[in-house]
């Protein structure tokens, strides 16, 4: 996904620090662990705050923490437990890029993160088919109370 034409370095750079914040959501993805990968049939997601992930390269290569701020500006993601001592001893979360974590939990509590991956490849997301069946039998009821009010 490119945001010039242009093939130099500099103007390369240039339209990926100047570009919209929601183009650069799209920069966000990170893939999805086998297992996640083979239950919703979804290689890449962007990740968000909540979601549990594994650290696959640098010095924090292995750790795996939850998901607690994004900076969608800086374009790195913080995780629980990678933190750094500033001089004066306060702990910081240390910023990683999106593109070196992989997701092995996913937040499934937004339901629009549930329709785009049913969006995606048409599989049900557990959580979701819960609550329709659930849904269903309330929805059934109220529809049968407005029928017999009709």
């Amino acid at each position: 996904m490119g945001f010039t034409l242009s093939s130099k370095p500099s103007k390369q750079r240039k339209a990926l620090f100047n570009a919209p914040l929601h183009k650069l959501r799209k920069l966000f993805s990170a893939p999805l662990s086998p297992e996640l990968r083979e239950k919703y049939g979804v290689k890449r997601l962007p990740v968000r705050s909540g979601d549990v992930v594994r650290i696959m390269r640098g010095d924090w290569k292995g750790h795996e923490g939850k998901v607690v701020r994004v900076d969608t500006k800086k374009m790195r993601i913080y995780v629980e437990g990678v933190q750094i001592k500033k001089a004066d001893g306060t702990p910081v979360y240390y910023p990683i890029h999106p593109s070196k974590v992989m997701i092995i939990k996913l937040d499934l509590s937004d339901k629009w993160r549930r329709k785009i991956i049913e969006r995606r490849k048409g599989v049900l997301v557990e959580e979701e088919v819960e609550e329709s069946i659930g849904g269903g039998e309330t929805g059934s009821e109220e529809e049968k109370k407005g029928e017999g009010g009709e």
